[in-house]
Order: C-alpha cells, then sequence, then structure tokens
C-alpha cells in the first residue's frame, strides 16, 4: 500500500517502486494505489487547505475500504509509509506490516513539549500511532530508529526489522551528457534535495551558502525539492539569481545534479536516514552533512559531518573542499560505501519477513 501519488512525496514513491521493482521470484504482490479524489481542491484548486482536507478525506475515509478488499486477497499487506499506519486498522490482526522511515509524525503525542500541535493534529497522529503499534512487523532503516521506537514503546525489538533503503540504478558516478537539465550547471554550485519542512533547516542552508559565497564568489546554490517555506522568501530574494529552485525532476536529472555538483549539503536537524546521502555518493559527490546519528548511519567515513545549525563551521568545512576536493573523502570510498546499499536487499529482507512470519 502506497502513498497517493497527489501528494507528491518522491522518496515514498521511490520506495515503493523499488520493493516492488526488486520482489524476489515467486513472490505475488499488488500495488495498491487507488486514486486520489478530489472533492474541496475541486472547488478551490488553488487553496492548500482544501487539498489538506482532501488529504484527510482520502487517507482516513476512501482508503480503508480499499485496504479492506485488497486485504481479502493477500497474506499480509504491506504499508510503505508509517504515515499510512492508521490503515492497519482495516486488516485482519497480525496480517500488516508497516515501514517507519522516521517518528516525526508523532512526536506531538510521543513528546508533546517538544512538538505542540494542535489537537486536531494530535487526535490524527494518535490514530495512525496506533495503527503502527498494531503491525505485526514494523521495518526501520537505521538502528537509531529502531532505538527510539522501543524508548518510546512504539514496538518491541521483536518486532522489529532493519530493512535499509538502496540506491537506484541511475545513480552512477558515469556523466550522461544527453540528460537535459532545467538549470545552468556552467558556474560551480553546491546541491541540497529537500523538502520545504522545518527539520530540513533550509535558513541553515541559505545562511551557509551566503557565507561560503563570500569566500568563494560566482558560487550558486541549487534546491531540489517542494516550494521554500513563506518565512525564507526574502532570504532567497535576496540572494536573487545566485540561488536556484527545482522541482518535478526524473532520477536521471537527479543523479546529473548530484555528479555535477561542487557538494551536496544536507542541513537537517532531524532524519531517519538521508537517502539523498547515498545517492549522492553513488554519483560520486562530495557530502557534507548534519552530525546526526541516522545520517552517520547513511554517509559512514565516506562524507563530512558538522553540528547541527553551526553556520561558521559550515562554512569553513564546504570552502575548504571548495577550494581542494582532495581533502574530502577519496572518491573510491565514496563510491564503495554507496554500493553497499541495494534496494535488491531491502525488499529481500522485507519479503523473507513476511515469509517467515507466514510459516
Amino acid at each position: 500500500m502506497r502513498d497517493f501519488r497527489a501528494e507528491g512525496w518522491p522518496s515514498m514513491n521511490l520506495c515503493a517502486d523499488q520493493l516492488l521493482a526488486h520482489l524476489p521470484p515467486g513472490v505475488g504482490a499488488v500495488d495498491v494505489a487507488p486514486a486520489f479524489v478530489r472533492v474541496a481542491s475541486r472547488i478551490a484548486p488553488r487553496s492548500r487547505t482544501a487539498f489538506n482536507a482532501d488529504r484527510f478525506l482520502n487517507r482516513h475515509v476512501f482508503l480503508p475500504p480499499v485496504v479492506r478488499r485488497a486485504a481479502r486477497h493477500a497474506d499480509f499487506v504491506h504499508v510503505v509509509d508509517h504515515s499510512y499506519a492508521h490503515a492497519v486498522a482495516a486488516v485482519p490482526p497480525g496480517r500488516a506490516g508497516v515501514y517507519c522511515h522516521d517518528l516525526d509524525a508523532f512526536r506531538s503525542v510521543l513528546e508533546p513539549d517538544k512538538a505542540p500541535r494542535p489537537w486536531w493534529f494530535r487526535r490524527m497522529a494518535r490514530r495512525t500511532l496506533d495503527g503502527l503499534r498494531r503491525a505485526i512487523v514494523v521495518f526501520h532503516s537505521t538502528h537509531e530508529i529502531g532505538a527510539e521506537l522501543v524508548r518510546h514503546g512504539v514496538a518491541p525489538a521483536d518486532r522489529l526489522v532493519h530493512a535499509p533503503y538502496g540506491v537506484a540504478d541511475e545513480f552512477t558516478p558515469a556523466h550522461d551528457p544527453t540528460i537535459a537539465l532545467p538549470v545552468v550547471t556552467t558556474h560551480p554550485y553546491l546541491l541540497s534535495v529537500a523538502s520545504g519542512a522545518p527539520r530540513k533547516r533550509l535558513d541553515v542552508l541559505l545562511d551557509v551558502f551566503a557565507a561560503v559565497r563570500e569566500r568563494v564568489p560566482g558560487l550558486r546554490l541549487v534546491r531540489v525539492g517542494g516550494p521554500w517555506p513563506p518565512g525564507l522568501a526574502d532570504r532567497v530574494a535576496e540572494l536573487g539569481p545566485a540561488v536556484t529552485h527545482v522541482g518535478g525532476l526524473s532520477r536521471g536529472q537527479l543523479a546529473e545534479l548530484y555528479r555535477r555538483a561542487a557538494a551536496v549539503l544536507v542541513t537537517s536537524d532531524a532524519e531517519g536516514f538521508g537517502l539523498p546521502v547515498i545517492e549522492a555518493l553513488a554519483c560520486g559527490a562530495i557530502v557534507v552533512a548534519s552530525d546526526l546519528p541516522t545520517l552517520r548511519e547513511a554517509g559512514g567515513d565516506a562524507a563530512i559531518y558538522c553540528s547541527v545549525a553551526d553556520v561558521p563551521t559550515w562554512a569553513g568545512v564546504v570552502t575548504t573542499f571548495l577550494t581542494d576536493p582532495r581533502d574530502a573523502p577519496a572518491r573510491n570510498l565514496r563510491l564503495r560505501h554507496a554500493a553497499r546499499f541495494s534496494w535488491g536487499e531491502h525488499a529481500r529482507i522485507i519479503t523473507e519477513s513476511y515469509q517467515r512470519l507466514r510459516s
């Protein structure tokens, strides 16, 4: 069971697509991907509030009956995204598993002091969390997230399975001059692949870029992801044409941007894994990331780490690698590390977990 494509979560679409594409021989699967029904957003197509109302209707009203029907013909229902875990209630007990990418969707319930949200948000989060707790198996991408699940009492250790992500075939170090890019890459540029979620710390990204650009004139910043948060509009405008924002790229286009980047920055203050880290490394790129346990699990010794939001340190480190890329971890180390991550292995782990439950 995947996310509604209309919601626009490329990483979740990638996880669903790669799992289906790499299932071992003899394993049958049905892609539960119902159409997104527009009700409020049909009346007000440009309203974010209307679209969010439709998200609620589709997730919590229209989707559960579809899942219930699909469960009648399946041994197990695999929920690709933990934020859809409420659908577990539509599946007979013991026959649903969930992949938990991070715990951000549940912070308002698990740590209300750290993540205060309105009552209606907490109510939905609690319903989704209840579904996750009902899952017979919970998959996770990093040991850090697994430890959090146990620490918060979401799932016991014996129901957890570590199933790291993989690197799609497009992410290789080989340049492809036939790929058309929507941005000019003749100037050196830093690359960020991140949504506009607060935890991505795009404010830090912009501050780091501005500081580095003072030392490296002509440097550009390219960001791939959703719209900039409204609170950063003035900052982006201040930097002007030095900052480019693009979305809707193919994996081939994204891979080529990784390959041509002077460095890839991951400035988040919280992550479940950090898929751009291994994708960038697989393309041979230099990666500088926040010093988080999850990002260290993803990047290992092949990436460089800076304290969260420590702009002067980030600026100094990035400037160093721009001045002399030889100071970065060796290219062959970056490629070898990324090669450890396989979608085929991801699919094998998930499949064998369900097979063990079945037996």
